[in-house]
């Protein structure tokens, strides 16, 4: 597996990131062993790079698949939605805890819209740096799905790492176009900003190009690495070939194309309305009946509404 460098931390990244929202409790919710297993595979197959959350409440299968296996060879990205420096203090010490590590490679402030959220966000950001002074923590920065963010970041000299929306077909950026996006990346690159992407399936709706969309995302220069969300040891096994080699096995790619997500709301939603909140997509209305109604064309299948609700009524399946 080819391994990059994010920019001017010095970390060293295989250009397959292992997304982890998908085999927890916001998607697939796989049992703990099975999480873990499939993480562990993607390791054991050259792997090195882990893109979690705390909202995506996956520590417990990293730590698992870590058992036995050499930590130090594995780079762990997690963000948080603190603002405040008490905040982030509680999003690191869980963080820490709840892996059994020492330090968290890259810690990233979560969905960064603009200049304006970062500046809301700028005590967090400053605990972030003086824990990384202490060891705690080898990078700080961002994560975004808008340009504005992506900007903000790279003016921030606090920022060392970005992680943007980036896709083909532009499914998700909230503020523009893929173009501008592509050219907000290759400004962030020039300004020593260490890069690596998200949602290069657009969610899940570029699944049936999947070549196109990997083909896409792994020929911008300025990404040292993508994350892709995996939850089967098909996806592992065909997203590591294609990473490596630019191909893939025909009977694998027959049965990847036969995969589909959908966003499922469970008969006693109460449409309280606070998932239409957590949508940064505007995906989410009332609909006619009282309860929540899905826009599949915005949808992106993040699951972060169903962190939101209260009745635990919304889920990806």
């Amino acid at each position: 597996m080819e391994k990059r460098v994010l920019g001017n931390t010095g970390i060293e990244v295989s250009r397959l990131c292992f997304g982890a929202l998908t085999i927890g409790p916001l998607q697939r919710n796989l049992s703990l062993n099975e999480g873990a297993r499939i993480i562990r595979l993607a390791l054991e197959k050259g792997v090195n790079f882990i893109d979690t959350a705390e909202l995506y409440q996956t520590y417990p299968y990293i730590k698992k698949a870590l058992e036995g296996f050499p930590t130090d060879r594995v780079v762990i990205a997690t963000k948080s939605y603190a603002a405040t420096a008490q905040e982030m203090e509680k999003s690191l010490k869980r963080a820490l805890s709840a892996l059994g590590r020492d330090y968290i490679d890259i810690f990233l402030l979560h969905e960064q819209e603009s200049y304006f959220t970062l500046k809301g966000h700028e005590e967090a950001l400053f605990f972030l740096v003086k824990a990384k002074e202490k060891g705690y923590v080898r990078a700080v920065g961002i994560s975004t799905h808008h340009i504005a963010g992506v900007r903000a970041g790279m003016m921030h000299p606090a920022v060392e790492v970005i992680h943007p929306l980036i896709n083909y077909r532009g499914i998700g950026i909230a503020d523009g176009s893929t173009q501008e996006m592509l050219e907000a990346i290759a400004e962030a690159y020039l300004m020593g900003k260490g890069l690596y992407g998200m949602k290069p399936l657009g969610g899940g709706h570029l699944g049936s190009d999947f070549k196109k969309a990997f083909d896409f995302v792994l020929g911008i220069k300025e990404l040292s690495a993508i994350a892709v969300g995996m939850k089967s040891e098909i996806e592992v096994i065909a997203n590591i070939n294609y990473f490596q080699k630019g191909e893939i096995d025909g009977n694998i790619e027959e049965n990847l194309k036969k995969l589909s997500k959908k966003l499922h709301i469970e008969s006693w939603c109460q449409g309280c309305g606070q998932c239409i909140d957590a949508c940064s997509q505007k995906a989410l209305a009332l609909g006619p009946t009282g309860k929540i109604q899905v826009n599949k064309e915005k949808c992106l299948f993040c699951g972060y509404c169903g962190a939101r609700c209260p009745h635990f009524a919304i889920k990806v399946i």
